[in-house]
């Protein structure tokens, strides 16, 4: 339930009637409860808000009363998933006591009247979350008895600012909102409104403002119309993405079966295939049905589906005499994990620095602060060769996707492996080496904001080590993924010479000691400024050993690549909660810990059961992630629901 209040004090023109004769704050209650609002109420002070906030249990969209804008705006200001607090931010001119606003990756990092490197400026509208509320009715209460100056809604929000709100910028692209303060201003906003279709606005708005080059010109060109369709077919977003997975998984089959025409085929499927993987956030956009299950299925689709093409691929070129055909999808699914780790915790990295911004002076310098000003000049230098070759080359999913479909089409599975690895390589050593550079100039530790044993995916065994803590977790972690990574190289060269690498079996124990190595830094402080690496390096640590007990001890490189893939599936989930801000898995501590699969893979191998140990590891972590995802999306809020269903004894029922 979504509660709005119009709040007018402060805002002469509220009262100014619209091109219909009706007063334009009447104007606005009514657009608000188009926009989805369940309650419209109007209030003429800051002491009579709080007082209704603290009522309030759900979201609340607080609007000033001389807002102009499409109905539209208000609704992609209500449903907005960036945050559960969201500000309108316009490029208008500042009126006099208007709150100005200084954004950084989207976040509102400082507002307030008087700010010289302002990038925006309010627009008299903000959404504020169930969790920020108490803030809210505390930022109403001190604006209240500050010195009046400006709208209230001005006043309100730069008070909300000063609390230290997690806020973010809803800026506003095609459609039109401006704030108003005379009749002259009045029609000019009306005139500007009359002047947009709307619908067809939103349905531009729905491709995202900002993609990869591969998508921006072969693929959001004509998916808006795709988009439009599947609107009016009443498809759902989870109905578009489990299409497009469908596609993906027979693009894999006809990769795996080989020949030019099914090749030719499955390139053409996983295009579409990708079409599509576009459209599900275009369809969510345009129709404005987002939620955190639709969220964390996309996220968790897309890197299935590309990994069920890597297996493809590796069947495709296996089958096709190429020995090591499996060997390369396990290699190309375990880089692109380890990639997908490090962009996830850096973007969380440089979220966490934006909103402790480093002073000016001596101490922005440094190559990092000018790798830092020379990227957010690129990055503000648009459809620049500049802009798109720094897009490019950290080789997006648009640009594998269409990689692997026309290098799989015109020669075959295994030049296509070869390809996303060797690009996937230069991409990690470039966003690798610039991003290490940056952090160190920005130091901001992030795991210790977060349950750092949860994301470091860490079991029983982890916590019963020695802590060492003058060496650091990422050293620790580093060093522990090296005892894999030489046993499994020994490995390779010795099957590639006709060697039998059983005879490394005794070599695991060794193996899994310098792997255990990482654990020793569960205990200690995250707070280095490269310990954000640390997930990513555990993940190649496990992924290595495992492709180690493969080697070692003759499992099938198929079972291995499955293996691996369920492994991935279990640590995107954790990445996947993390970026859409939900709760750790509700069986975690079922899943034993990188450390404790590990241990219990050495043992078999050693014993001559890593086959079965494999299927047996991998089949139960599959069981507890399923149960996980029943649990989490289906049971918990099941009960949830009914819990909220039930009266409280003793409640009247008025």
């Amino acid at each position: 339930m979504t509660v709005a209040i119009v709040l007018a004090a402060g805002a002469p023109a509220a009262g100014l009637p619209t091109g219909t004769g009706e007063p334009l704050a009447d104007r606005l209650t009514g657009q608000l409860r188009r926009a989805g609002a369940d309650r419209v109420h109007t209030v003429t002070d800051l002491p009579a808000l709080a007082a209704l906030v603290d009522t309030v249990t759900g979201p609340v969209l607080v609007t000033g009363g001389d807002l102009v804008a499409h109905t539209a705006v208000l609704r992609h200001l209500a449903t907005s998933p960036v945050g559960p607090t969201v500000a309108l931010v316009l490029t208008d001119p500042p009126a006099a006591d208007a709150t100005l606003v200084r954004e950084e990756r989207g976040q509102v990092v400082d507002a307030g009247p008087e700010l010289p490197d302002a990038t925006g400026v309010f627009g008299g509208a903000l959404r504020v979350g169930a969790d920020d509320l108490p803030a809210l009715a505390a930022a109403a209460r001190s604006a209240a008895v500050a010195p009046a100056a400006g709208a209230a809604v001005d006043r309100l929000f730069a008070a909300l600012a000063d609390l230290g709100t997690l806020t973010f910028a809803h800026r506003v692209r095609l459609l039109v909102a401006h704030r108003v303060a005379d009749p002259a201003g009045l029609a000019a906003a009306e005139a500007a409104l009359a002047g947009v279709d709307e619908d067809r606005a939103q349905l531009r708005l729905s491709v995202k403002e900002r993609d990869d080059f591969f998508t921006t010109y072969f693929v959001s060109t004509w998916s808006p119309y795709v988009t439009k369709v599947c609107a009016r077919l009443g498809l759902t977003p989870t109905g578009v993405t489990m299409i497009s997975v469908l596609f993906a998984v027979v693009a894999a089959v006809l990769f795996g079966a080989g020949g030019r025409p099914a090749l030719v085929a499955g390139a053409v499927l996983l295009y579409l295939g990708f079409v599509l993987d576009c459209v599900d956030g275009q369809l969510a956009r345009y129709t404005r049905h987002f939620s955190a299950w639709g969220g964390w299925l996309d996220t968790m689709a897309d890197r299935a589906k590309e990994y069920l093409v890597y297996a493809g691929l590796g069947y495709g070129a296996t089958h096709a005499g190429f020995r090591y055909g499996w060997a390369l999808a396990v290699a190309a699914m375990t880089l692109q994990t380890v990639r997908h780790m490090t962009d996830a915790w850096y973007g969380v990295l440089h979220d966490e620095a934006a909103r402790r911004p480093r002073p000016a002076g001596p101490a922005a310098g440094g190559i990092g602060g000018k790798l830092n000003a020379a990227s957010t000049r690129v990055q503000a230098d648009t459809g620049s060769v500049s802009y798109w070759l720094k897009r490019t080359v950290v080789f997006p999913i648009g640009e594998r996707w269409a990689l692997i479909a026309v290098t799989a089409a015109l020669f075959g599975p295994l030049v296509s492996l070869v390809s996303v690895l060797v690009w996937g390589v230069l991409a990690f050593g470039y966003t690798g080496a610039l991003r290490t550079l940056r952090a160190r100039w920005m130091w901001v530790p992030v795991l210790d904001t977060v349950d750092a044993t949860l994301h470091r995916d860490d079991g029983p065994v982890a916590a019963r080590l020695p802590v060492v803590r003058p060496m650091g977790p990422l050293t620790l972690a580093v060093l522990g993924a090296l005892g894999p990574a030489v046993l499994l190289v020994v490995g390779l060269f010795r099957s590639a010479g006709d060697g039998d690498p059983g005879g490394l079996r005794w070599w695991l124990p060794v193996a899994l000691v310098v792997l255990l190595v990482a654990g020793l830094g569960a205990g200690a402080a995250h707070n280095g400024p490269l310990d954000w690496l640390v997930p990513a390096a555990l993940r190649a640590g496990e992924y290595l050993f495992a492709a180690v007990v493969g080697v070692v001890g003759g499992v099938p490189p198929w079972l291995v690549f499955g293996y691996v893939f369920v492994l991935t599936v279990h640590h995107y989930d954790l990445t996947a909660r993390l970026e859409k801000r939900q709760a750790a898995p509700p069986l975690h501590a079922w899943t034993l810990g990188w450390e404790g699969r590990s241990v219990l893979l050495a043992v078999a191998a050693i014993a001559g059961f890593a086959a079965p140990a494999m299927a047996t590891i991998g089949t139960y972590l599959l069981m507890v992630f399923v149960a996980s995802v029943v649990l989490a999306w289906v049971v918990l809020p099941a009960r949830a629901g009914r819990a909220a269903a039930v009266p409280v004894r003793g409640a009247s029922p008025g």
